[in-house]
């Protein structure tokens, strides 16, 4: 009797845990191409390009890591803030949302001949056409050359890794990013790493433009975005936005084509002024954006859907090195938020 309710024992627990696994295996790779992942108190789908057909393919944007889904406390952070139905448009992405920029331009592009390849950093090889003398930031281009991606999915994150060696040139990279879910925490991780294996050094910036449409609130007087340290607006934002002490606030909401926009200067260079955080004080919610390296620059934009702060860091990589930075994501709810009508955390 010992041995058989020994074995109905492994049995069950063997159950277990191949239901586990399947639960698991079931969550990060679902039938729509987005990875499923949780940690049991936040829910996110994560974008894999190659598995969905209307998933990103503008070139302004890095396609890894592309949230497109994030809920946390009945709480909808991450979700569609546009009409955009074409997935070359560059406005057609969710979530952090990252571009690599060398000032106005992409690395690479001055020294590229028209009709050659330039290196778009989590895009692939751009053709530059022939009689373009400038960059055209919110332009479409020719991806010649997508790089070699691989794509892990877990049960709280997912693994991306695009290689690109530009043919005839001295540009390459091996650029990693994973996308975490942190255990026991509201909070999303965002960890890069970019590996020069070119010949010439990798010289660029990066920000997350951050799309955070909470339960599609409009933006108005509920909004509002604090800094660490006391901005200063390059110009009159207009439409009722304005800096008052650390915040940028509204005093009305914007209407529809409106743009309340500005550079922000006020930061210094410790890595403490990367702290930011958008608050929505009708539902109680809040994201905190934080990074591990000082601020190069920072942007802010906003519409009807969106209020959007763009945090810079520079990159400076010689070649054969490799550099490391990440970006994280803390959610919170008050006690008088309440959860979107109709809506659930799980998907």
């Amino acid at each position: 009797m010992r041995r058989a309710g020994s074995s109905n024992r492994v049995c069950a627990k063997w159950l277990l845990a191949s239901a586990a696994l399947l639960g698991a295996l079931a969550a990060a790779q679902p039938d729509s191409g987005d990875a499923r992942i949780t940690n049991g108190l936040v829910y996110a789908t994560v974008q894999i390009s190659d598995r969905s057909p209307s998933a990103y393919r503008g070139t302004r944007f890095d396609h890894a890591g592309i949230v497109t889904g994030l809920r946390y406390a009945g709480h909808e952070f991450i979700g569609k803030w546009h009409d955009v139905t074409d997935p070359t448009i560059h406005d057609a992405v969710t979530g952090p949302a990252e571009e690599f920029l060398t000032g106005d331009s992409a690395w690479g592009y001055e020294d590229t001949k028209p009709g050659e390849e330039f290196p778009r950093i989590g895009v692939g090889g751009i053709r530059k056409p022939n009689g373009e003398s400038a960059y055209r930031r919110y332009g479409l281009y020719e991806i010649v050359d997508p790089g070699k991606w691989q794509v892990t999915a877990h049960k709280d994150r997912v693994e991306f890794t695009q290689t690109l060696q530009v043919p005839g040139s001295r540009y390459g990279y091996v650029y990693r990013k994973i996308v975490r879910l942190l255990p026991g925490k509201p909070e999303l991780a965002v960890y890069h790493s970019l590996k020069n294996i070119g010949s010439k050094p990798i010289e660029t910036s990066q920000y997350s433009h951050n799309f955070f449409a909470m339960d599609h609130q409009v933006v108005g007087p509920d909004i509002s975005v604090l800094f660490a340290f006391t901005p200063v607006a390059s110009r009159d934002m207009k439409y009722g936005a304005r800096v008052e002490g650390h915040a940028i606030v509204y005093t009305r909401e914007l209407e529809d084509k409106q743009s309340a926009s500005a550079d922000i200067t006020g930061f210094g260079k410790d890595v403490v002024d990367y702290d930011i955080r958008v608050r929505n004080a009708r539902l109680g919610t809040e994201v905190r954006i934080r990074g591990d390296r000082p601020l190069e620059q920072m942007y802010f934009w906003s519409i009807r859907t969106v209020a959007c702060p763009e945090p810079y860091v520079h990159l400076s990589i010689a070649p054969g090195e490799e550099t490391h930075w990440t970006i994280r994501y803390e959610f919170a709810a008050g006690t008088s938020a309440k959860p979107s009508p109709g809506t659930s955390d799980r998907h």
